[in-house]
């Protein structure tokens, strides 16, 4: 038997403007996605009959990536995510099951992490018809603070390029890592709204509105400015300032339609003991996300609001295989 892990994701500036050629910053978090996968004589998901068109993510690793032509595998889930609320559960599912896959068909090889972010990334655009950004996979993959962006960004550590043809031609994007001092006492604290986040809608939603009101590039630009002043903060560990980015850049979000009354219930909630706090992803429902030093009484003040927490340490580890023990 094999088993890897790959974490969630969560995004601290740049939703959106993402799309528009402005920077995002991620984190990964603690929790994510265990596979683990043995040999058996049938092909088994989760104690039931595997079926490739139901799982493209894992179908595609298999046979487009892999080319996997041993014998039938076993193969177990475990996520610790919430399911489409943002968090990148399907890219972490992607990571782990390629960890897991290479170190069953090659375990003298060491994990590259770079390699995986790229499998996990063509897994994703398969599953989305050839849309898809590489920050859900790279931060899970590579893990700690990962900028995505259409060009370097001055003052982070350059990781690799990634493009992918679309049916709207192709895209590039860099990938980066942001270098932040040890952060002992500050968490992340998300908050599910228990709605799921419909990326596509609101994505579209956003290029609707544009169209319609060009004057709202301005916010988009904003965001960008904002994330700019938020990575300069990370990059000193001032994460008081890091938490005021992280307000401005929700007044910016409100203002191009995607936040949502159930995300502002916790937001509101929760601010009074946060440093910041804002939408994560997509926004229309799935999480908020909380920067506190005070992360029980956060997660306290979601589920009293209805909302369901997840406490992470800030910048997590990345994908990884897990030891097996005698």
């Amino acid at each position: 038997m094999t088993r890897a892990f790959a974490p969630g994701k969560c995004i601290l500036f740049g939703e959106h403007a993402v799309v528009y050629g402005q920077p995002a910053v991620a984190v990964s978090i603690e929790s994510g996605v265990e596979v683990s996968i043995s040999e058996s004589n049938r092909w088994v998901l989760e104690g039931m009959p595997f079926e490739s068109s139901r799982h493209p993510h894992i179908s595609h690793i298999l046979n487009s990536v892999f080319k996997y032509s041993g014998p039938p595998l076993e193969i177990e889930i475990k996520s610790g995510l919430y399911s489409a609320a943002g968090l990148g559960s399907s890219a972490a599912l992607s990571n782990a099951m390629g960890a897991a896959l290479q170190e069953l068909v090659s375990p003298d090889e060491n994990l590259d992490l770079v390699s995986l972010a790229r499998i996990g990334h063509s897994a994703e655009a398969n599953a989305q018809k050839g849309r898809a950004s590489p920050t859900d996979t790279a931060t899970s993959a590579l893990g700690g603070c990962i900028v995505v962006s259409g060009n370097p960004i001055p003052g982070t550590k350059h990781i690799f390029e990634s493009t992918l043809e679309t049916p709207e031609g192709s895209r590039k994007w860099s990938i980066s890592r942001v270098e932040i001092p040890k952060i002992e006492d500050v968490w992340l604290v998300l908050g599910f709204t228990g709605v799921g986040s419909p990326t596509g809608e609101m994505v579209e939603g956003v290029s609707e509105l544009l169209k319609s009101n060009p004057l709202k590039m301005a916010e988009i630009e904003a965001i960008g400015e904002i994330t700019s002043s938020g990575l300069s903060a990370l990059s000193s560990g001032n994460m008081e300032e890091v938490g005021l980015a992280m307000n401005a850049c929700q007044d910016r979000l409100r203002n191009i339609g995607v936040s949502s009354p159930e995300l502002e219930n916790l937001i509101s909630a929760t601010e009074g003991h946060s440093l910041g706090t804002k939408l994560t992803g997509a926004g229309g429902g799935g999480c908020m996300v909380s920067l506190t030093r005070n992360p029980q009484r956060v997660a306290e003040c979601i589920e009293i609001a209805g909302g369901r927490p997840l406490i992470s340490r800030f910048g997590s580890g990345g994908a990884r295989i897990i030891v097996q023990e005698n």
